[in-house]
């Protein structure tokens, strides 16, 4: 076939293939040699294919491999047809011209060409001619692939012709591209100065202008260039529109307005800012009253004062276009005071009487005070009323507090021409709201016992003293709140007096302390508890003024407690629980100690701590103990709980272990195989489920014999164990193989009646006796005695059973009944017994066993 096929392929090509092959230039399709083989199909087929430079692209020659092929390959604008690759059988061909196309292979299994790094020289007419031959016909296809290699567009770059234009002006911005496949589509994008991108123009030309550019046209521009294959974009141009000044925007800080103008008051810092749109930004000149005192946008004055009133101008100069615009405005400087007026109350005359003081700072001019409400019982002081010293306005009035009720107010009231509305403070006496409040405490390292009065919340603050017994206090000393004692030095039993006094009280309030060792409390003194739960000891500190060391327990061995994996403390100032975690009755049970101590004393209590173990739980009896299958290697078991009402128990230990090993299997020479295992231990299984009632024992060694029991438990007590129990064998084993026995011995014993009878009636002149004894003889001879093995056999037929050994192997046995008639047998039940029965009698009729001996496998 293939020299069939070499020889078609010359024929088409021969003037053409062969000058190829001896020249290397081109090869001509042939259609008038194709006329002159009838048997050869010619189809044509036409594809355009597009590829990308320096990327890859796949020629395709039909879908299958043909015999032969050549590729070929025309540049557009000519017509010369140049060979690329060619496969004559023998393998494919590739051609030096392929370099100028790109890296070519021929795809294996197929005359498929693959180009990667693809050239722009590919660009043309690929042709592959392929030739099959199938069943005898030949046929060539001519595969045409228009290949259309495209470039990429390359980066392109922005130009403006004017980078600063002045705003009303006219300018053009091109998008310059160095190379990229037709047609290419050009978009402009404008960014502004907050970062929003929008599109400026789109369209097919790479030029567009701008008539009359505005302030708005003002940001970052640059262009993006497509074509079918990919888009590439310019770097950024700034586009800078030249404007301005606008007439300029004056801000003054603080804003205050007036009839005049703007307004300030003295001795606050005035900032006036001046903003005027221009690009590039204008310069600044301030004027105050026509006279420039600052260049820059923003004139701040520190601490303005009177004199600075008047006219402020702020002129903009744009140097670039060399344009300006101007502003005034009128700023007033006011003189109020600086704060609002002050009130205070404070005791007097030895917290007999009161005296109020009101004050103002600063203003001009000087502002007025006066004290308002139920002043009946003042006193002006002479001494401050109406004084002015440095810019500070006070006055001052004295108020007896006899009279005077717990709570009174007061108000000042005080007015300034500078200001709209007059100004205030109130203030109030009163007398705090609860009683003087004595608490102990200890400095750190027990160096000290601290007491402490307060007595918060009035106004005037109250003045409070400590008197102890034995002299020990600094009775008498204003605000001497806190009294200090040495540790250990204070006394025991005996009260410590706070004093406290308030101007609008005639009466002096009191507290005491009175100092006592710890006394400590628990819920119970006595704590039961079974194995295995946590118990809470408690500890309380009753609640006394002194406070108290930490409060420490000791366990029932007179070891100090700390937090472990045993013990849980939780405690506070005034209580302390101890947690015993998992108890054990004799490790845990017995006294624990609680114990702590203060400045005067210490104290301790014991706890006693019992531990008790569960109840025995009820016995269990195991009620069936069965293999469960001839492999021997898992066991059911069942069992029962007495008195299951009650409960009791909480799970189950079931324990197996093995007694004796069984014969193994006899070898060929009468050997016995047997393993010697030592004596076994009892092996545990937790069942922890109270409810569980039946349990398979997996995973036994058949040659075993193994023994079980069950125990049940509570908790953490064990109960008694039940019997030890052996597995029973499988109750169905020996039953398919003693029916199979009964059956056959029955249809043995049928068969082997049916033959005799037959033969005694066919010989019965030879066996006239025998025939006469079966059929013809009277009643007296048919009980004739057997005295001969023959008729020991006659008599088997009459209705004795015989023994039919089937197995040397030991088995059960099985009686056959004899027949009642020489043609009706009557089958009874099988025995798992071997029958034997006494000697015939002189009267009794001869009864022969006949015994069926079958084995289980």
């Amino acid at each position: 076939m293939v020299a069939q096929m070499l020889g078609l392929a010359f024929l088409f090509l021969h003037p053409c293939l062969l000058y190829f092959m001896t020249h290397g230039k081109s090869v001509y399709p042939l259609p008038p040699l194709a006329q002159q083989t009838n048997n050869v199909q010619v189809v044509y087929r036409d594809t355009a294919v597009y590829g990308v430079v320096d990327k890859a692209v796949i020629l395709e020659c039909g879908s299958r491999l043909p015999d032969m092929y050549i590729w070929s390959f025309t540049k557009p604008g000519t017509e010369a047809i140049k060979a690329v690759v060619f496969n004559m059988g023998k393998g494919a061909n590739i051609q030096k011209l392929a370099e100028d196309f790109g890296q070519l292979t021929v795809i294996s299994n197929s005359a498929a060409l693959s180009i990667e790094k693809l050239l722009l020289s590919a660009q043309g007419l690929f042709t592959c001619q392929a030739f099959y031959e199938t069943n005898g016909e030949f046929s060539v296809y001519y595969y045409y692939v228009y290949l259309t290699v495209r470039v990429p567009v390359t980066n392109p770059y922005l130009v403006l012709n004017d980078a600063s234009p002045v705003e009303g002006s006219t300018m053009w911005m091109r998008c310059n591209l160095e190379n990229g496949t037709g047609p290419i589509h050009y978009m402009w994008q404008h960014e502004t100065r907050g970062g929003n991108v929008t599109v400026f123009a789109q369209g097919n030309t790479s030029v567009i202008n701008v008539t009359n550019v505005n302030r708005n046209h003002t940001g970052w521009y640059s262009c993006v260039a497509s074509n079918a294959v990919n888009s590439a974009s310019s770097n950024r141009a700034w586009l800078d529109i030249i404007f301005g000044p606008d007439i300029p925007q004056i801000d003054v800080t603080p804003y205050t307005m007036t009839e005049r103008g703007y307004s300030a008051l003295e001795k606050e810092t005035v900032s006036l800012l001046c903003q005027a749109q221009s690009n590039p930004a204008s310069q600044y000149i301030w004027y105050y009253n026509n006279s420039q005192v600052f260049s820059g946008p923003q004139y701040t004055i520190l601490k303005i004062l009177r004199m600075h009133t008047g006219d402020y101008a702020c002129m903009a100069h744009n140097t670039y276009l060399n344009t300006r615009s101007r502003k005034t405005i009128s700023l007033t400087v006011y003189y109020p005071p600086d704060s609002l007026p002050s009130c205070s109350v404070e005791p007097a005359r030895n917290y007999t009487s009161l005296r109020l003081l009101c004050s103002w700072a600063g203003g001009f001019p000087t502002p007025s005070l006066q004290w308002t409400g139920d002043l009946k019982l003042a006193e002006r002081d002479q001494a401050d009323m109406g004084q002015q010293t440095n810019s500070l306005t006070t006055t001052a009035i004295m108020l007896a507090s006899e009279g005077l009720p717990p709570s009174s107010g007061f108000t000042c009231m005080g007015s300034h021409v500078a200001l709209e509305q007059a100004a205030a403070c109130s203030t109030r006496a009163y007398v705090p709201p609860v009683d003087p409040v004595c608490i102990a405490y200890v400095t750190d390292k027990q160096q000290n016992l601290m007491l402490s009065c307060s007595w918060d919340g009035g106004v005037p603050k109250a003045w409070v003293w400590w008197e102890g017994p034995g002299g020990q206090g600094k009775g008498g000393e204003e605000n001497s709140n806190i009294l200090r004692l040495p540790y250990g030095t204070a006394r025991s039993g005996k009260p410590y007096i706070c004093y406290a006094k308030h101007p609008l009280l005639v009466e002096t309030k009191t507290c005491r302390v009175t100092l006592e060792a710890p006394v400590l409390l628990t819920q119970r003194s006595v704590v039961s508890a079974y194995e295995g739960s946590d118990v809470q000891l408690t500890c309380n500190l009753r609640a006394n003024y002194l406070p108290v060391s930490e409060i420490a327990w000791f366990n029932n061995q007179g070891e100090g407690v700390q937090d472990t994996p045993k013990y849980m403390l939780l405690r506070t100032s005034g209580w302390a629980n101890l947690t015993v975690r998992d108890t054990d009755e004799t490790k845990d049970s017995g006294e624990y100690r609680c114990s702590t101590s203060n400045a005067v004393g210490g104290t301790e209590i014991n706890v006693t701590l019992v531990v008790k173990k569960h109840p025995v739980p009820p016995n269990a009896t195991l009620v069936k103990v069965n293999y469960n299958s001839q492999q021997r290697n898992e066991v059911e078991l069942e069992w029962k709980v007495q008195n299951e009402t009650n409960g009791g128990w909480t799970s189950f230990i079931l324990e197996h272990k093995w007694v004796s090993e069984r014969p193994g299997r006899r070898s060929n020479d009468s050997k016995k195989a047997t393993e010697r295992i030592p004596a076994p231990d009892w092996y545990s299984t937790i069942i922890q489920d109270p409810e569980a009632r039946s349990h398979t024992v997996g995973k036994l060694t058949p040659t075993f014999t193994y023994q079980f029991r069950i125990t049940p438990v509570n908790y953490r007590t064990v109960g008694h164990p039940s019997a030890a129990r052996t597995p029973a064998e499988p109750r169905n084993n020996m039953y398919p193989a003693v029916v199979g026995a009964a059956i056959g011995g029955m249809l043995f014993a049928t068969i082997l009646t049916v033959l005799l009878l037959m033969y005694i009636v066919r010989n019965r002149n030879n066996n006239p006796r025998l025939h006469d004894m079966l059929f013809g003889l009277q009643h007296s001879q048919s009980r004739e005695n057997i005295n001969i093995p023959e008729d020991e056999v006659v008599g088997s037929m009459e209705g004795g059973t015989e023994e039919i050994v089937g197995s040397s192997t030991p088995g059960p046995t099985m009686a056959l009944p004899r027949a009642a008639s020489p043609l009706a047998t009557s089958p009874q039940s099988a025995t798992p017994s071997v029958s034997q029965d006494p000697p015939p009698g002189d009267d009794e009729p001869v009864s022969v066993t006949i015994t069926v001996k079958a084995t289980g496998s």
